[in-house]
């Protein structure tokens, strides 16, 4: 149980590694396409999300509720 904790603990990013990444995914993208990419990649979430809620319910609807033919 402790090690799980550990094994976590060590291998999530703190403050300063989180603002290289952003600043490396600033300098790749610039400044005017990262707002779009942003917007992009909420929308896909979203999508996403409302994709698997819709199968999930697709399955409950699915399943017989009388069983006996």
């Amino acid at each position: 149980m402790i090690m799980n904790g550990l094994c976590l603990g060590l291998f999530s990013p703190g403050p300063l590694e989180l603002a290289i990444i952003a600043g490396i995914i600033l300098l790749l993208f610039g400044g005017k396409k990262l707002p779009s990419l942003m917007r992009n990649l909420g929308r896909s979430t979203n999508e996403f999300k409302r994709g698997m809620s819709e199968t999930s319910e697709d399955e409950d609807s699915s399943t017989p509720s009388d069983e006996s033919n």
